[in-house]
């Protein structure tokens, strides 16, 4: 029987890809949990092709649509949150792909690992915000993660087989983004457009702005930390351009090793879905006699704050990366709605990590009331500086 997968964000980049490594394997893989945000006319549409058992609608506005579309297919329709933590842990299921964008994704991704699934893992803000807490769970449920993203893919691969006090350090690799080699002059007068395109990757509107700013790297950088146990130092960022290196691990007798391949993400999500196996696949392969430069170099810390703020911020750790996360999805949000500039959403994530009273602890309550108070106060502050505009 093929094994039953639940993909959360179906209608966002990752989710669509998924589906078509799905679609290619349908002896292998059942799409048996489809769940979205907002994109209902897109998830109607996944759901009639692919006949999951059950359908979720965050946005309750839109069940009654799902509802009347998927009349007499058989497939459950539900709608909320609640209804999406509640399905999800109870379904047979055996494996849940995580691609909701940012914190929202946290709770699923806990209920699935109480339940004791699976978790191919893309929403990297579940372990930037709470990788103490999913640490913890995932050793008391015999739940595993495997991830998804290129980056930490690539190492995972890298290390299997290996002994982790072997591990001398990591370097996850950047594409620097759209703006690489522009002046900071230049930086000032991006518009949200310049933004979304991406030289490399085809990502969705959320993560293309993060890579734009290095705070994706940045998120990257906290959740290799807890999906390697790995120290802050450990951890380095080189910028990679052609995107063709996704990490190396460098180890204590001096050798290092890299995984390589084409910037497809539909490689690393049939690898997370397939493992410990490795399916045949026809996705593209990478050819030196045409891909034959290979470059690196230091990423611009001045140009490009976020990075360097996200090392801050995992270096006091405690609530830390939960505000970070916060301010920098509010300022994301802000700059596509054209309310700040490009270079402003470091200042708004620099003024909230100074603004939100630090916290030791982290349990799942005190994150909540950070994650909250730090939207409140960074959304305060975009407005005092709209008004200086």
């Amino acid at each position: 029987m093929p094994e039953k997968i639940a993909l959360l964000g179906s209608t966002g980049s990752i989710g669509t890809q998924t589906l078509d490594v799905i679609s290619r394997y349908p002896d292998e893989f059942k799409a048996s949990i489809l769940a979205a945000g907002n994109n209902v006319d897109l998830l109607i549409q996944q759901a009639k092709k692919f006949r999951p058992e059950s359908v979720i609608i965050s946005n309750k506005y839109h069940y009654k649509k799902l509802r009347e579309e998927l009349n007499g297919t058989g497939i459950e329709v539900y709608a909320g949150d609640e209804a999406l933590d509640q399905v999800v842990a109870g379904s047979d299921a055996t494996s849940v792909l995580a691609a909701i964008v940012g914190y929202s994704g946290l709770k699923p991704v806990i209920n699935a690992i109480k339940a004791g699934k699976k978790i191919a893992l893309a929403n990297k803000e579940t372990l930037v915000v709470a990788g103490e807490i999913i640490s913890k769970l995932v050793s008391e449920s015999g739940s595993s993660i495997i991830p998804v993203d290129s980056e930490h893919s690539a190492i995972f691969q890298c290390l299997m087989g290996e002994e982790h006090e072997n591990i001398e350090m990591v370097t996850l690799t950047a594409s620097g983004g759209p703006f690489l080699n522009i002046t900071e002059e230049k930086l000032k007068k991006v518009k949200p457009r310049d933004a979304l395109v991406h030289p490399n990757w085809n990502m969705g509107d959320k993560v293309t702005i993060d890579s734009a700013t290095l705070m994706n790297k940045g998120l990257e950088v906290i959740e290799a930390k807890w999906l390697f146990n790995l120290k802050p130092e450990q951890i380095k960022v080189t910028i990679h351009p052609q995107s063709l290196i996704h990490s190396f691990v460098h180890f204590t007798d001096g050798s290092v090793k890299a995984q390589l391949g084409m910037p497809d993400m539909r490689i690393p999500i049939l690898f997370a879905l397939s493992y410990p196996r490795r399916f045949v696949s026809d996705l593209p392969r990478l050819d030196f006699r045409e891909n034959n430069s290979l470059t690196f170099e230091e990423p611009d810390l001045g140009k490009f704050r976020n990075l360097s703020l996200a090392y801050q911020a995992l270096s006091r750790g405690g609530n830390m990366p939960c505000i970070l996360n916060a301010a920098n999805e509010v300022a994301v949000k802000a700059f596509l709605e054209g309310k700040i500039g490009f270079l402003q959403m470091p200042d708004v994530v620099e003024y909230s990590l100074g603004k939100i009273p630090y916290i030791a602890a982290s349990e799942l309550e005190s994150l909540e009331i950070t994650d909250k108070r730090t939207r409140e106060a960074t959304a305060g502050f975009i407005h005092k500086l709209q008004n200086k505009r």
